[in-house]
């Protein structure tokens, strides 16, 4: 894997500052720590740090054209690149190198920007075309590798695979974008495009954009939607069947490698159907990896070391305390935006594990989404059958009115805790599924914010982007309109960006099969009704490994990656937690009422409420704060709040 950054003047040719576009291509070094590069033209600069993955003696980044009129800087990983280089080669194109930089080169002087959707795997890459004077940026469909950029007054574009690529820039502005701050304390991360800065975007998944010199300001175009508005009878037996089929073939195109590669194996369903793939399909032990705690509440080792032993796979476990929270202070300078997914700890732990023996990791990511395995599917899905059968004239004042009234009973048994349901019932679907996916729910977000920030927000509410995807959504079936909405916020936003940068940061590769773009094009096809049934998520998807995997394994409870959190903001971090959530840092910012932050603190340590999602979404944003030392201004004129 690599990282890319660019700049380029889009009104003329003023000359680029190597030093400083050198800085920029440094500042993510740990994306490509084995080869760096830089390409400088008039008014436009290219930088490329390489991780090499295949053909490891040539592919050196920048890439040129015979003539040198078209350079590529690339992010990813092509899987289908050999295919497309003997089509290539059909049309008289000649190749240098054996690796898949060059194949998108040639694929772009064949078939201009529309090669985009001849490419199959994870990508985000940048071209310079000084034949038209363009600059070409694409990210990969579902948003597997990151692109950040910025369009500045002056005409300015800047880009890079990480946010702290782009801000060494002297003249960027970095104006919070409030709206990108209501976002976070709702979801937990910011969904694309926005960015914690205004003038900064994140290129959308399935997008393009296209940055002509002399040429308006331009707008990203989706070139790929993942269409759930074909949906074909099937038989259970058969779908199951072609699943296997298809995923055994994503697996497989993606062990090819020139360095080592081995995979993540959590215990969980989707981990442990891409290690028995693998197996499958290798000649020698896969190699795999898993971390371990004492705790039994977030220990899967046992699962793990079922499937491990199973496939005979070269194994190794590293126990990691529950209590080890020494990352945290890292966490800002891998996400440089807040990012309050406390599962990137392990993560990142399981990074580094993988990284002792392998440069490339296969993970199970995507299965949920792809094959409606979150339990927030099936209570949404319980939801709608009551939103069906009560009007919301009468929903709207009942549950309204019982989600009111009923006590928050954090301590008490799942089954007495009814406020939240109560609450989502006397809502319309779309606000009622935004309830199930909030970290922070509406009330108490707005009780955090000061009323400055309350006024600029303008009315601006984080369901507006749920709310948007659902209503676009191209399928009128609940369940699926709620995957279609995870496809393009909390997959791309929190999962792919946790990996990334956890990954990146132990400069390993990470490659995600069950987010094969054809393989999710077919999963769209398959009725709802087999991803969910009788409250059983991925249904079919665990009927079809049956026959690979244990009972045991495949029915378990779902258990998640998670960090002891309530427990950590009572105990060790009890001091640490309040320092940071009422001390000078947020309260300088004037985004938030100190007041109330002081009463969560205490509410949280003295056992009344648990508000360890809160509590930690705040102390990344005070880290947040910290590591950007002040470097950035709250507008106050709302008005140049970015919609």
């Amino acid at each position: 894997m690599c990282g890319i950054v660019g700049i380029f003047d889009q009104r003329g040719q003023r000359p680029i500052d190597r030093d400083l576009l050198r800085r920029m291509n440094d500042s993510q070094s740990h994306r490509g720590p084995d080869e760096t590069g830089l390409f400088v033209g008039p008014g436009v600069g290219l930088g490329h740090r390489r991780l090499s993955i295949i053909d490891l003696s040539s592919g050196q980044q920048p890439m040129y054209n015979d003539d040198n009129s078209v350079v590529i800087v690339y992010n990813g990983e092509v899987y289908n690149y050999q295919a497309l280089a003997t089509e290539l080669r059909a049309m008289g194109y000649t190749f240098k190198t054996n690796c898949d930089t060059e194949v998108i080169l040639r694929g772009y002087e064949a078939w201009g920007e529309k090669c985009v959707e001849r490419l199959r795997g994870m990508f985000a890459f940048a071209i310079w075309d000084q034949r038209n004077e363009t600059l070409f940026l694409a990210r990969d469909r579902l948003g597997i590798k990151p692109v950040y950029y910025a369009h500045l007054a002056d005409g300015t574009v800047l880009f890079g695979s990480e946010l702290k690529s782009i801000l060494p820039y002297p003249d960027l502005p970095r104006t919070i974008d409030l709206r990108a701050v209501e976002d976070y304390f709702a979801y937990g991360y910011i969904p694309d495009p926005k960015s914690i800065f205004q003038h900064v975007h994140k290129l959308a998944p399935g997008h393009v954009i296209s940055f002509k010199r002399g040429a308006p300001a331009p707008s990203p175009r989706q070139y790929w939607d993942v269409n759930f508005n074909n949906v074909q009878p099937m038989d259970e037996g058969e779908v199951g069947e072609e699943l296997i089929r298809r995923l055994r073939e994503a697996v497989g195109i993606r062990m090819i490698a020139d360095v080592p590669l081995g995979a993540f194996l959590s215990g969980g369903v989707d981990s442990s159907a891409v290690v028995a793939l693998m197996a499958e399909q290798s000649d020698k032990p896969v190699d795999t990896c898993s971390i371990s705690f004492d705790h039994k509440t977030f220990d899967e080792s046992q699962y793990a070391a079922m499937v491990a032993e199973k496939f005979a796979t070269s194994h190794r476990v590293k126990k990691v305390d529950p209590d080890s929270y020494d990352l945290i202070d890292q966490l800002t300078s891998f996400y440089d935006e807040p990012f309050a997914d406390s599962s990137a700890m392990p993560t990142f732990r399981v990074c580094a594990l993988a990284r002792e023996k392998v440069t490339v990791a296969l993970s199970g990511d995507g299965g949920d989404e792809v094959f409606a395995g979150y339990r927030r599917y099936r209570w949404h899905h319980y939801e709608e059958n009551v939103r069906s059968i009560l009007p919301h004239g009468i929903r709207g004042p009942l549950f309204g009115f019982l989600g009111t009234a009923y006590p928050k009973l954090d301590w008490a048994p799942k089954f007495l805790r009814a406020k939240s349901t109560f609450q989502a019932l006397g809502r319309d679907s779309e606000e009622g599924y935004f309830h199930s996916v909030s970290v922070i729910n509406d009330t108490l977000r707005r009780r955090l914010y000061s009323e400055r920030t309350q006024r600029d927000l303008q009315g601006y509410h984080a369901n507006e982007v749920l709310r948007g995807f659902m209503r676009n959504a191209p399928t009128d079936n609940h369940i699926a309109r709620a995957q279609y909405a995870d496809l393009k916020t909390y997959l791309p936003g929190d999962i792919l960006t946790k990996v990334d940068r956890a990954s990146m940061a132990t400069s390993l590769e990470v490659r995600v099969p069950i987010l094969d773009h054809e393989f999710i094009e077919w999963s769209a096809t398959v009725p709802a009704n087999l991803k969910l049934r009788d409250g059983e998520g991925k249904y079919v998807f665990k009927k079809a490994l049956e026959k690979m995997l244990p009972h045991d394994l495949l029915y378990r409870p779902k258990m998640g990656f998670a960090v002891p959190l309530t427990h950590w903001f009572r105990g060790p971090l009890k001091q640490r937690v309040r320092d940071a959530v009422t001390g000078p840092v947020l309260a300088e910012s004037g985004l938030f009422n100190q007041k109330y932050l002081e009463t969560l603190v205490n509410q949280h340590q003295s056992g009344v409420n648990d508000h360890s999602p809160a509590l930690w979404a705040l102390v990344m944003f005070e880290s947040f704060l910290r590591e950007t030392e002040g470097s950035f201004e709250h507008d106050r004129e709302p008005d140049r709040l970015r919609a």
